[in-house]
């Protein structure tokens, strides 16, 4: 399997931020920059692997400028790290006001996405190489989130488990 470098894996979708997108305060709904988050995360997880792909985790996405009516909003992603059947894929949005051409980056996050066959089991990915300073950067950290994300997936499964499925007024 060759290697292939973070470039090649690129993927960016922009839309316009129009009304059915927003709340009452003239906002891009939450959850609806999730949605692109994890869409354009997909499609550069795929375009490495060239194999299917499932979401395994989305880290904390911080909102950190408001996306508002009218703006457009550019998602950029690309696989910064590999480990046999994963990949962790860095997500950053930019909103722009379309009028002034303002632009500030709005979120960023990282993704983990598996690779699987048709059965829907893991399946091995090439591995990934960085080329800029900034592949670089996210690359040599992406060990030390790796950790952090089984860390708190465990927290998550034993969490599930002592809730389990009964209703709490039950």
């Amino acid at each position: 399997m060759d290697r292939k470098p973070c470039s090649n894996s690129l993927a960016v979708k922009t839309s316009h931020v129009l009304p059915p997108d927003t709340n009452n305060h003239g906002t891009l709904f939450g959850g609806k920059l999730m949605a692109h988050i994890d869409d354009v995360a997909a499609l550069a997880a795929v375009r490495h692997a060239r194999l299917p792909v499932v979401t395994a985790s989305t880290d904390s996405v911080d909102f950190l400028e408001p996306v508002k009516e009218g703006d457009s909003i550019c998602v950029e992603a690309f696989v910064t790290w590999t480990h046999n059947t994963s990949m962790e894929v860095f997500v950053k949005a930019v909103t722009e006001d379309l009028l002034t051409g303002e632009r500030s980056v709005c979120t960023t996050a990282f993704l983990t996405f598996v690779a699987v066959d048709d059965n829907g089991r893991p399946i091995p990915v090439p591995e990934v190489y960085p080329e800029t300073e900034q592949e670089k950067q996210l690359h040599q950290f992406a060990p030390e989130r790796a950790a952090q994300r089984k860390k708190r997936r465990q927290h998550a499964k034993e969490l599930a488990k002592n809730f389990g499925t009964a209703y709490p007024w039950n």
